[in-house]
């Protein structure tokens, strides 16, 4: 094992590596280093980089040990470099849960709105199903519990909270998510018939922007 400040890298195979960290905010700051260094030659050859929520897999790693060691010696960076452009996810803040999250926060259902489109947000992974993006950039006194009893079926487009996440469903599945708004005209997260099928890929940033309807 390596270990590098806050991060550890653990071998995962013979040409693999697993590297852990202490959150999810610095866990995206890591991949974006990872995607930047490897933009710029300066990485060793990589074949895969897969963030996770608190980890980071290496795959396809022509040298892992040297790598491992480059890895150990790295300033990891405390947050994550605001390079490129935003997704912009319209939203109508009329969930089913945004009376619920307004109690928890201890404000009305307009400062929901208000608060939770005034923060940049970035794809920390995906997972779950294909197109859901776990979106970090919450502050920590805003976030809120899953729900205790699971819907069944949660619709597509639907804005969601639980942890330190906000994310939007792809696709009509069940969930435990707090609901607290949709999108009013979704746009496909997930599309085989792009380049890239997922509209919010790791390492995007996102600002969700509050639409007509909203209280």
């Amino acid at each position: 094992m390596t270990r590098s400040r806050s991060v550890q890298v653990r071998p995962a195979g013979p040409n693999a590596l697993l590297v852990e960290l202490p959150d999810a905010e610095r866990t995206g700051a890591f991949h974006a280093e990872l995607l930047r260094r490897r933009a710029a030659g300066s990485l060793p050859a990589v074949e895969e980089i897969v963030p996770g929520a608190r980890t980071v897999l290496l795959d396809g790693v022509m040298h892992p040990e040297d790598l491992a060691r480059r890895i150990a010696d790295w300033d990891t960076p405390s947050h994550a470099a605001d390079d490129g452009g935003v997704v912009e996810i319209p939203v109508r803040y009329d969930g089913p849960d945004l009376a619920h999250v307004a109690a928890l926060w201890g404000v009305g259902a307009d400062e929901v709105a208000a608060r939770h489109s005034s923060y940049t947000y970035r794809v920390a992974f995906c997972g779950f199903a294909p197109g859901f993006g776990y979106l970090t950039g919450l502050p920590a006194e805003l976030h809120v519990p899953r729900r205790d009893t699971p819907r069944t079926r949660v619709p597509v487009g639907a804005v969601a909270l639980a942890g330190p996440y906000s994310a939007v469903y792809p696709r009509a599945t069940p969930g435990g998510w707090q609901l607290i708004g949709t999108m009013p005209d979704p746009a496909p997260l997930w599309d085989l018939g792009r380049e890239e099928p997922a509209l919010l890929t790791p390492g995007a940033r996102v600002r969700f922007v509050a639409k007509d309807g909203t209280p």
